[in-house]
């Protein structure tokens, strides 16, 4: 069958790679293992995929391009590679076996958000090699007081640690973009080395400390948390977040997102609570046969014991969701009283 030729699609920032040296330095670098589990992202006419189906059993791919998923398809065999035809920014990479290994070349359009989307995942992942453009891995590595220094760098380094490998030059492509490349590794930092106690609210304090660069602190987290307490954090209001460590970000975040290092409490109170709710429901089928008002008193002890530990723990979803049962337990006491 004579191979078609496919035409680059703009809208998808297709670059294919086709200088072999880069291509053999990006799979030693990988160093595949027949056992691994692998994902390419982005695949395009296989320039990657070949060499490493030729070192793993087996090996999924994720790529939008119909044309080019159908292509895949047709090149190798299901039980040698799993062609998944979908848009890698909504792809859910936990349905992939663990630990999972991500690789690819990454559209230049979508890397930031992909590598966000990636962070997600990343406790499911050993490691992630990827191609990007030049100055998104300046971004990635940089340190507090670099001009490329940002939520990027912060986001990704307090998951990761990171290793920019070597660049590759425009002309390696086709068609050749305007810009260099290069290549990093990303490998997961251990659990136990994530000191963030709540990390969406880690995330959303990293967001607004650089929402506005050239804005201090004191503008920038207004309404999340004083200039006093920066202070008594040991932190200038009057600093810009670019010159601040991950360390110091993770500082800010625990008092301003209403946590409380108290992991012994955090630990105990969430099986309490869950145990009480249970006790209650329990509880409701006895009131079917009991005039007494045992129910209503422990719907508002367990109520008065969320609101307590809501001061220790950092889950204030949980809580409300919690808080919202015991609401509807009461409410349920009160038909049950006009009933009898």
């Amino acid at each position: 069958m004579a191979t078609r030729r496919h035409v680059p699609r703009k809208r998808f920032g297709q670059h294919f790679l086709v200088d072999r040296e880069a291509i053999a330095r990006i799979v030693s670098a990988i160093d595949p293992r027949h056992e691994d589990n692998i994902v390419e992202i982005g695949p395009g006419l296989g320039a990657l995929t070949a060499p490493l189906l030729e070192r793993v059993g087996h090996l999924h791919v994720v790529e939008l391009d119909r044309d080019l998923s159908e292509r895949l398809r047709e090149r190798y065999p299901a039980g040698r590679l799993a062609v998944h035809q979908a848009d890698a920014l909504r792809f859910d990479f936990s349905t992939l076996p663990a630990p999972l290994r991500v690789v690819g070349n990454l559209p230049y359009n979508i890397s930031t958000p992909l590598l966000f989307h990636l962070a997600d995942a990343a406790t499911r992942c050993k490691d992630l090699h990827f191609m990007l453009q030049h100055e998104v891995v300046e971004r990635m590595i940089a340190k507090p007081s670099q001009p490329e220094y940002g939520r990027l760098s912060v986001s990704l380094q307090y998951r990761f640690r990171l290793e920019r490998l070597f660049t590759v030059a425009p002309g390696s492509f086709r068609p050749a973009p305007k810009v260099h490349s290069a290549v990093v590794r990303l490998v997961p930092r251990p659990l136990a080395e994530l000191d963030a106690l709540n990390e969406a609210g880690f995330s959303g304090i990293v967001a607004r400390a650089f929402s506005m660069r050239r804005k201090t602190l004191r503008s920038n987290l207004s309404g999340l948390i004083s200039p006093s307490d920066l202070a008594e954090l040991g932190i200038d209001p009057g600093k810009r977040a670019q010159s601040l460590p991950v360390a110091a970000l993770v500082t800010i975040a625990a008092p301003s997102t209403g946590c409380r290092p108290l992991p012994m409490l955090r630990g105990l109170v969430g099986p309490a609570i869950s145990s009480g709710v249970a006790a209650i429901t329990s509880l409701i089928l006895l009131r079917l046969f009991s005039s007494s008002h045992a129910l209503t008193l422990v719907s508002l002890t367990l109520g008065v014991a969320i609101f307590v530990a809501s001061m220790f723990v950092i889950d204030r979803k949980s809580l409300r969701d919690d808080w919202n049962i015991v609401r509807q337990i009461m409410r349920a006491q009160g038909q049950i009283d006009r009933l009898n």
